[in-house]
């Protein structure tokens, strides 16, 4: 299981993911879950990516080898985010139809991937998408302007009660920390090293704001600490039932 979430706000775009791929008795597995493709002055598109591990590494693998060759088609030849986010959704179609050849594996294998595309460029506004195994995409409403993919649920309350369009980037950026914390709290299968960043509107610059923090930083630490406690305080301070008890 993953867990990974993107935030479009005014300022840019907030991008967070865990690393954890299996977490067993005898093994727990990590990999990459955030890849970003800059060409300078001209587009920066981050990939985040939840589900079946040889899939998402053949597809981003595919990706980059159209970059290097220079193909018809590549991330960085189309021109708009909706035509890179079919692009991508084709590559998964593609993929994944080679784990499922027939109905008997189909049927006890999940090979699927989805996918959360978010950047700019040059001449458009940074836009964000959520790309489906199917292949189709949907981008994040105005009024709940962030995407989850992988386990979600857990994280997603924080999300509801902080983020909006206009939520500074800093602030995002910590309540990105704290949504997949809480998650791994919730679920093993989503673990550390958890990377953030923040992509900067018309700065076309991948990493003017990244971290990456591992499960004994001490900032990660902090959070948590910071987080139990004030969440203890605050439900101290949650109005008393005695109105409720008075009125049976």
């Amino acid at each position: 299981m993953s867990y990974c979430l993107a935030t479009l706000i005014d300022e840019g775009i907030v991008f967070c993911s865990d690393s954890r791929t299996n977490a067993g008795p005898d093994r727990v597995g990590t990999y990459k879950k955030m890849h970003t493709f800059s060409a300078e002055n001209e587009r920066t598109l981050v990939l985040l990516v939840a589900g079946n591990l040889a899939t998402s590494q053949a597809v981003v693998a595919r990706i980059k080898r159209d970059v290097h060759e220079k193909a018809g088609t590549n991330l960085y030849s189309l021109r708009y985010m909706a035509d890179v986010a079919d692009y991508i959704g084709q590559l998964v179609l593609g993929e994944t139809s080679k784990f499922i050849a027939n109905e008997q594996r189909a049927s006890a294998f999940d090979a699927s991937v989805t996918f959360i595309l978010g950047g700019q460029i040059r001449g458009q506004k940074p836009g964000l998408c959520m790309i489906y195994p199917e292949g189709n995409h949907i981008k994040p409403s105005k009024a709940q302007p962030y995407l989850q993919i992988g386990e979600t649920k857990y994280g997603k309350p924080i999300l509801d009660r902080i983020i909006r369009s206009d939520t500074p980037y800093e602030t995002a950026m910590r309540c990105a920390v704290v949504s997949v914390d809480s998650t791994m709290r919730s679920n093993v299968t989503v673990g550390p090293p958890i990377e953030c960043l923040f992509y900067r509107k018309d700065s076309f610059a991948p990493h003017e704001q990244y971290f990456k923090l591992d499960d004994s930083h001490p900032y990660l630490a902090a959070v948590r600490e910071s987080w139990e406690e004030n969440i203890r305080v605050a439900f101290e301070h949650l109005p008393s039932l005695d109105e409720v008890f008075k009125d049976r």
